[in-house]
């Protein structure tokens, strides 16, 4: 099980890029026309569903329960927003930040941990 989630969370991890992209990536293109920027958005987040689909989808094939899968998309984009916001968005990550990310990390050691 361990080796199909390791593959699942590298292919939720490429596709939380592209929807982090596709979400979060207008936002240093202010002048740009919404309608402009939604369809941009929508043409990134296609990318998306190639590999978050599969994803779900081998999981889930390999014993993932939906719970598990959903915890581990969680903290998959939590840490991509985290790369994004302050190497893109130039955002400082701050102590409350880093707090959020470990009740995350813990609430996916309760999920696949404890059963």
């Amino acid at each position: 099980m361990w080796k199909t989630a390791l593959i699942t969370a590298g292919l939720l991890t490429i596709s939380n890029s592209f929807m982090t992209v596709a979400w979060y990536g207008h936002l240093k293109f202010e002048k740009a026309p919404l309608w402009v920027v939604v369809l941009v958005s929508w043409g990134i987040a296609f990318g998306e569903y190639w590999f978050q689909v599969p994803a779900n989808r081998l999981g889930n094939e390999g014993g993932l329960t939906a719970g598990q899968l959903k915890i581990m998309q969680e903290a998959i984009t939590l840490v991509v927003f985290c790369v994004f916001a302050s190497t893109y968005l130039g955002e400082k990550l701050t102590w409350n930040y880093y707090v959020a990310f470990a009740l995350v990390l813990l609430a996916v050691g309760f999920v696949f941990f404890f059963k």
